[in-house]
């Protein structure tokens, strides 16, 4: 396969400009990540509830520490990452439908998303009395 001289192959990371869909994007992928790492700890809790008591005492010890605060503070991101997945994939699932293509309009759901997302885990954690 020949190439033109002095062009590139790809578009460099130098001549893309940040817009809300490619952070939209890259924010997708990190938070089903990050649910996969939430998952975990959401399951770790319920092991140790559901084994008594005694085990449960262990939690209960870890959260009343100062690495009780880093626990909550995952537990909220959790929730967030949660939540943006959710409210992301329906965006997905709309554009599988072919429905929401336009570059401006594309921008700005991608920030009501993330939006919604922050007042969805705020409502959460305050209904909740957790916060």
């Amino acid at each position: 396969m020949a190439t033109r001289p002095n062009q590139p192959l790809s578009p460099h990371l130098q001549v893309w400009r940040w817009h809300a869909t490619m952070a939209s994007s890259i924010l997708h992928r990190a938070t089903g990540i990050a649910n996969y790492v939430g998952a975990i700890l959401v399951s770790v809790w319920l092991v140790l509830l559901a084994a008594g008591p005694e085990t449960y005492a262990i939690w209960e010890g870890l959260m009343a520490g100062p690495l009780g605060l880093l626990v909550i503070a995952a537990f909220v991101g959790f929730t967030f990452s949660v939540s943006y997945h959710l409210l992301n994939g329906l965006r997905h699932l709309a554009w599988d439908a072919g429905l929401g293509f336009d570059a401006g309009g594309s921008n700005l759901r991608s920030w009501a998303i993330i939006g919604a997302a922050a007042g969805f885990t705020a409502v959460i954690w305050i209904a909740g009395g957790m916060i």
